[in-house]
């Protein structure tokens, strides 16, 4: 599927999942503010403004695909790593909101969402594919995901940040930490 709209998405999520667990890194690396709340603030805003980010790109690759009718190409080899990578993004999302509920951490449970992204989009490129296959007059479903998939993101970004922002203006002041 090289000129996946659902691919492209995938791949951009998996960048952002590698960038979201940098951020949870990050939020719990310093000891002393293991119980921050304006570093759990701040790791949710900058994850708000990448899911935002990550989903204008995608749903600008998957508008682009749809405005100019562009079917996908199925890939052996990536087929294989969407199993792989949406069973391994499952477990991962699991994990995550579990974790996120016992440290009651709104940017793990966050990190979780991405994950769970991830899994859903692994997926949706299996099914396109294999709808696709079987019948080429359905070429817009990779694309459809894709936008759907974008606009999930684009929305629980948009809710983040709205959220988060306030939190932030209102804990700088409390919490000095390195």
């Amino acid at each position: 599927m090289r000129h996946s709209a659902s691919a492209f998405g995938f791949a951009f999520d998996a960048t952002l999942d590698v960038l979201s667990s940098v951020i949870v890194l990050w939020r719990y690396s310093n000891a002393a503010a293991v119980h921050s709340a304006h570093r759990e603030y701040i790791a949710c805003v900058v994850l708000g403004f990448l899911f935002v980010l990550s989903s204008l790109c995608i749903l600008g690759k998957a508008i682009h695909d749809l405005a100019t009718k562009m079917p996908p190409e199925v890939d052996d080899f990536l087929f294989s790593v969407s199993i792989v990578s949406g069973l391994t993004c499952a477990v991962l999302a699991v994990a995550k909101f579990m974790l996120g509920r016992v440290l009651t951490s709104r940017a793990l449970i966050t990190d979780g969402f991405n994950s769970l992204v991830g899994a859903v989009m692994g997926f949706s490129i299996l099914i396109s594919a294999e709808v696709f296959k079987h019948h080429t007059d359905v070429w817009f479903l990779d694309g459809t995901i894709g936008v759907l998939i974008g606009l999930i993101i684009l929305s629980y970004g948009v809710k983040l940040l709205k959220d988060m922002v306030p939190r932030v203006r209102q804990t700088r002041n409390y919490e000095r930490f390195e």
